[in-house]
């Protein structure tokens, strides 16, 4: 079922899924890396596929995992593709130290940034700076597919918390 609803996307759709993911993939292995010592093992050039894209199963929907890990130029990579529920969301806003990526593959519902609401649809790319808050709730009739690209720039110091607020709202 799950990946009869990732083929029905336009080609249109699937093309920029492909393209977003690919250049967000490229983008974080080009970054400049600022090590010292040991090295961690590094993500290998590779394609994923849905069917064989670590699988997570929940109320809300499911969320596959392509990557997580490192790059030369980046810490705490995490890609995904979210299949969110008519009326649901992955989570409540909430915000973390890593910038962030959120591209609608298809459906509609609502971002949320900063403390405002924006209509999301189709073809629309977040992004996030840390600890900025933010969300994503399918308020459609239909699945919502967004694609998450989230990590930590290596070589440069994390901003520091700005206060003492909960990190989900």
């Amino acid at each position: 079922m799950e990946a009869i609803m990732f083929v029905k996307i336009a080609k249109p759709f699937q093309l920029l899924l492909l393209c977003t993911v690919s250049f967000c993939v490229a983008f974080i292995a080009g970054c400049a890396a600022g090590t010292v010592g040991a090295k961690p093992k590094l993500l290998n050039s590779q394609v994923i596929g849905w069917d064989t894209a670590q699988s997570y199963q929940a109320d809300w929907g499911q969320m596959r995992t392509y990557f997580r890990g490192e790059t030369p130029g980046t810490k705490d990579v995490l890609t995904a593709v979210a299949v969110v529920e008519p009326g649901k969301a992955v989570h409540r806003s909430h915000r973390h130290v890593e910038e962030e990526y959120l591209t609608v593959v298809t459906g509609s519902g609502s971002w949320f940034l900063a403390g405002k609401e924006f209509s999301a649809q189709r073809g629309d790319i977040l992004y996030v700076e840390p600890w900025v808050y933010h969300g994503l709730t399918n308020t459609g009739n239909e699945p919502l597919i967004f694609v998450v690209v989230r990590y930590s720039p290596k070589g440069t110091k994390p901003p520091p918390r700005p206060d003492n607020r909960k990190d989900e709202l």
